[in-house]
């Protein structure tokens, strides 16, 4: 197995990772709709996570009919097939730096400026499933977020 180490402050390149979905989809068969492209895309060019009122607010401003059910539909794909993460403790989603690989990740998220640095370490999940399954646990879902200060706002250096 190869290891994958290194770690991603959310966004990069927000039209990489929109071009690295569609491909996933083509691949995988399945239908990326003009909004769920849209979520991914609200998603991806955001500096921090983004919770799901907010992207509503920003679909209302774009098209008639924009609602709730509509947006979690959209996440909850985007979400199941492994093209955003959802960080739980802040009810935020961001996007996944690695879109046509399933791979499960821990985050940082500094609680200073609400960034969220995706960790991308194979070690940290193996360890994690490795000793669930010691303890006779069948693990489905991992979803680790260590929360702090990142370096920008402990060095004073962060801008919002």
């Amino acid at each position: 197995m190869t290891r994958h180490r290194h770690n991603h402050d959310h966004p990069d390149e927000p039209e990489r990772l929109l071009a690295e979905v569609e491909a996933a989809c083509a691949d995988r068969g399945l239908r990326l709709t003009e909004l769920r492209r849209r979520v991914l895309e609200l998603v991806a060019r955001e500096r921090r996570p983004v919770k799901a009122y907010d992207l509503l607010e920003r679909l209302k401003a774009e098209r008639d009919g924009a609602a709730p059910p509509t947006v979690y539909r959209a996440l909850d794909f985007l979400r199941e097939h492994g093209f955003i993460h959802k960080l739980e403790s802040v009810n935020a989603f961001t996007a996944c730096h690695h879109p046509r690989t399933r791979h499960t990740v821990p985050f940082l998220i500094c609680d200073v400026c609400a960034g969220a640095t995706e960790l991308c370490d194979d070690r940290v999940s193996a360890l994690l499933d490795l000793q669930a399954r010691e303890a006779g646990f069948l693990p489905e879902a991992q979803t680790l977020e260590v929360h702090g200060v990142c370096r920008r706002c402990r060095e004073g250096r962060h801008v919002r």
